[in-house]
């Protein structure tokens, strides 16, 4: 009862989080940040449609912090930066991995899987997929006055399909193409309100720079990767023509590998991600007086409906590098960081460590992560765990994410 319980909550939650306008608030010019009636700063974090579309699906990234534009390619790389497949040195791999959510309840049937693969084409190109699925769960549906209206079990899932290819010895571009699906709670009525799926087509580039070099008396290479991910129509869950952003990012990321020496290499990356949508902006906000007033920003074409949900994709995704109420402050505030490290020995055993950070007003998210993976023959199994680094919860608390990798190109080695 207690699972049925939650998960309604979690429902009713994401459905409102982007279809509700909350005005018990208001923004401070002086402080630079939305502000409640004690004058605290609260959080003013950017919400968008499908959210599950920017939760990295691999144990490899997983245990370093999320991080992954920069580093060498897997299968799941089509998730970070599709172009780093074009530098793979393998034909061709799929990947597996399975990440329970929200495990410290005990809901077994709420989990994200993905499975992801890649076909080298030639030395210069490659072609991609992935197929990622999130699943939440039996619910039980529920009316305003509590009567049953059934169960229901939400889904998302997203397809996409990449082509990679090589622009020089050191430069490679990706293209990819993702049709995304998301079902909360069909069927259902709110407030007078029919709940639909929605759906969307979306758009990854991806660019990735490489180059090797020597490091005092080590062996080194370079990479820089930038992507952006999720530029795609908006969608809505009424049937209303007020529709939302989906989660379209950009990210930047840096990676250093070195080989220590014949057994020995050590990695080191960092990412730097942006949500390309909107900032909310308040209805009220204070005035020099302190005195509570409209905010002339809400609604400049006095409809009562807040512009920067009115926006068009090419507006919302260009200005959202400059719309945000508490001006470049709030923007950097907006970019979230992960930092991650991987050891290898005899490419057989890896270990890894990373940590991920977000501005405690932009989602106060804040973990560690730690994971290890192993190669045998043609297989790759990789572990990772997160470990929480504030009293903010975070759905994969204490969760063991698994993976596993096949090396398709090298099917021989299993007769050895």
């Amino acid at each position: 009862m207690l699972s049925k319980v939650y998960h309604f909550i979690l429902i009713t939650l994401v459905i409102s989080s982007v279809s509700v306008q909350v005005s018990a608030q208001f923004f401070d010019p002086q402080k630079g940040c939305v502000v409640d009636a004690n004058k605290e700063c609260l959080p003013n974090t950017n919400l968008t449609a499908m959210p599950f579309l920017r939760i990295a699906p691999d144990a490899r990234g997983g245990a370093m912090g999320d991080a992954g534009i920069a580093l060498s390619p897997t299968p799941a790389s089509i998730h970070y930066n599709a172009s780093s497949l074009a530098w793979s040195n393998k034909d061709a791999a799929l990947s597996a991995t399975y990440t329970p959510w929200l495990q410290d309840l005990n809901l077994a049937d709420v989990y994200l899987a993905q499975l992801s693969g890649f076909k080298k084409i030639d030395d210069l190109s490659a072609v991609g997929f992935q197929f990622k699925y999130f699943s939440l769960g039996l619910i039980n549906f529920r009316d305003q006055q509590g009567n049953d209206n059934g169960d229901g079990k939400p889904r998302e899932f997203q397809f996409g399909v990449a082509y990679a290819r090589k622009l020089s010895d050191y430069l490679s571009a990706s293209v990819t193409g993702n049709y995304l699906f998301s079902a909360l709670a069909p069927g259902q009525i709110t407030n007078g309100i029919e709940v639909t799926n929605a759906t969307s087509f979306a758009a990854d580039i991806g660019l990735t720079y490489k180059k090797p070099m020597q490091l005092g008396s080590y062996d080194a290479e370079l990479s820089i990767g930038a992507a952006i991910t999720n530029l795609g129509s908006k969608v809505t869950y009424t049937r209303d023509s007020l529709r939302d952003f989906i989660p379209t990012n950009l990210g930047i990321g840096g990676g250093l590998k070195l080989d220590l020496d014949e057994y020995n290499s050590l990695t080191f990356t960092v990412d730097f991600n942006k949500l390309m949508v909107p900032t909310s902006v308040s209805k009220s906000m204070l005035d020099e007086n302190g005195n509570v007033v409209s905010n002339p920003e809400f609604s400049k074409d006095g409809d009562n409906t807040a512009d920067y949900r009115q926006k068009n994709l090419i507006d919302g995704v260009l200005g959202s590098f400059g719309d945000a109420q508490g001006g470049f402050k709030e923007e950097l505030q907006e970019i979230n960081y992960s930092i991650g490290a991987e050891y290898w020995y005899d490419n057989q055993f890896a270990a890894r460590a990373g940590f991920f950070y977000e501005h405690p007003l932009k989602g106060a998210r804040k973990f560690y992560t730690v994971g290890i993976g192993i190669k045998y023959n043609i297989f790759n199994i990789d572990l990772s765990y997160l470990v929480p680094g504030n009293n903010r919860r975070s759905p994969l608390d204490n969760t063991l994410r698994f993976g596993m990798i096949f090396d398709l190109g090298n099917l021989e080695a299993l007769d050895e």
